[in-house]
């Protein structure tokens, strides 16, 4: 208990169920933060945040659609007015469009720029402002395996969770003089509604498809995500910055 004492952190996409955001927020705020979740599902969001505050926490839910500038000046200024300070952003909300490239409308392709790169730049942009105010802070960009090596039928997925990977080094290295870390974390197969949606199925079994890519022969959990990005928000990643995280059992290993 206590990793993130007193520390105020913004977890976007923290909804769904089961989801990185949900499991990062729940994490954050079970090791002490005070937690904003934010998602287009304000429902979602609360229901998380709810969750939250039945095992001792402090949070609160906002409504954000992450690809609106003025909605993210809105959402710090709420997190600042609630809670006095901005020490943690956690970059997670995303959608994934998953078709080979001769099936994917110019549609497809930019909303998931918008949603999974632009959102990112908005985040760390006025974060940092935040941030540099209070002597420093800790962004988490979430990137994927996909953002790393070349997959299939995630052309405009891999574009954007590898411009990810690279914002978050040029992040790291403008906010270093304010004290102010950047890190991405890259998730391999990990079981939420997302990935249930990629396979088609609600059974995690399914997912064992992929099993024989993954060296440790098993799809991952949310925690094991959330886990990551609870030690990179923590003081114990104090000196740690610029740096990529594959959370993935092996995969892009062989």
């Amino acid at each position: 208990m206590g990793r993130v004492d007193g520390k105020v952190a913004i977890v976007t996409g923290g909804a769904s169920n089961p989801g990185l955001g949900r499991a990062t927020a729940m994490a954050l705020g079970r090791e002490g933060a005070r937690v904003v979740v934010t998602d287009v599902d304000l429902a979602g969001a609360e229901n998380t945040a709810a969750a939250i505050r039945d095992a001792g926490g402090q949070a609160l839910a906002l409504h954000q659609d992450v690809t609106s500038e003025s909605r993210w000046q809105e959402v710090i200024a709420e997190t600042v007015k609630a809670y006095g300070r901005l020490d943690v952003l956690v970059n997670n909300a995303g959608i994934a469009v998953l078709k080979p490239i001769a099936n994917l409308s110019l549609a497809d392709w930019n909303r998931q720029i918008d949603v999974n790169l632009t959102s990112v730049f908005l985040g760390c942009k006025y974060a940092m402002a935040q941030m540099k105010t209070s002597g420093g802070g800790a962004i988490v960009n979430l990137s994927s395996v996909a953002g790393l090596v070349g997959l299939a039928t995630c052309s405009a997925y891999s574009a954007a969770k590898g411009g990810v990977r690279l914002m978050t080094k040029v992040v790291a290295v403008e906010g270093g003089a304010d004290n102010i870390r950047c890190n991405s974390v890259h998730p391999g197969v990990i079981w939420t509604n997302m990935q249930a949606a990629a396979v088609g199925s609600s059974n995690p079994g399914d997912a064992n498809v992929a099993a024989a890519r993954i060296p440790l022969g098993r799809v991952g959990q949310p925690e094991d995500i959330a886990n990551c990005i609870l030690y990179l928000a923590s003081d114990e990643a104090n000196y740690v910055t610029g740096a990529e995280f594959t959370v993935d059992a092996g995969m892009t290993a062989i």
